[in-house]
């Protein structure tokens, strides 16, 4: 299914799986050393923690859905757009969601972000570009892309703005908006086709 030639999206699955697990049921240290604290980030100089704390996450919960979106969307796209601009996409999202969360949170003491979800966010809708009529199962529904971006991009503005969860959903919408912004800019004739499919 998958060309053997690229290995950068199964060495970020396993890195982030071995990372994570190591960190909530061996060495609980790992997670208090990577955590993404906006308060810190500059005043402490923890700028490794913009790129590990995507490699971290919550619970095995949070770990699985991450790890499960992140197979069936990186997989095929590092195959599609070639490994270095798969790399470059996935780090560009996970440094412009953490930007997101630091713009937002950087004066709160309290506030730590952990998790690759803003980075699987960007590959997830760069994905959408490519393939738009590709059908989503989402919570056992079938729903055409296109639709579930529409969707995903609403709601997590609106949760950014008044949900009172845990999860960090602005980092979900600007890893979404750093995909879309990173095919727009490396490839703007597949965003070209895709904006006129909606005109």
């Amino acid at each position: 299914m998958f060309d053997s030639g690229h290995y950068a999206a199964p060495a970020i699955l396993i890195l982030t799986i071995v990372i994570s697990l190591l960190g909530m049921y061996q060495i609980p240290d790992i997670i208090n050393k990577f955590l993404f604290r906006p308060y810190y980030f500059l005043r402490n100089k923890q700028y490794d923690t913009m790129i590990m704390s995507g490699f971290i996450h919550a619970d095995t919960t949070h770990l699985l859905f991450n790890m499960i979106t992140f197979f069936f969307f990186a997989f095929p796209l590092e195959e599609f757009l070639g490994t270095g601009k798969f790399v470059a996409l996935y780090f560009v999202g996970l440094v412009v969601s953490h930007t997101c969360t630091w713009h937002k949170e950087r004066n709160n003491p309290q506030y730590a972000s952990l998790g690759a979800s803003g980075a699987i966010s960007a590959v997830l809708f760069a994905y959408i570009v490519y393939f738009p009529s590709t059908m989503l199962l989402v919570f056992f529904i079938p729903m055409p892309a296109m639709v579930f971006a529409f969707l995903y991009v609403g709601y997590s503005w609106w949760a950014s703005k008044n949900a009172s969860d845990r999860i960090n959903h602005d980092a979900h919408l600007c890893g979404a908006l750093s995909g879309l912004g990173f095919v727009a800019v490396t490839d703007p004739s597949a965003f070209s086709r895709l904006v006129s499919m909606l005109i």
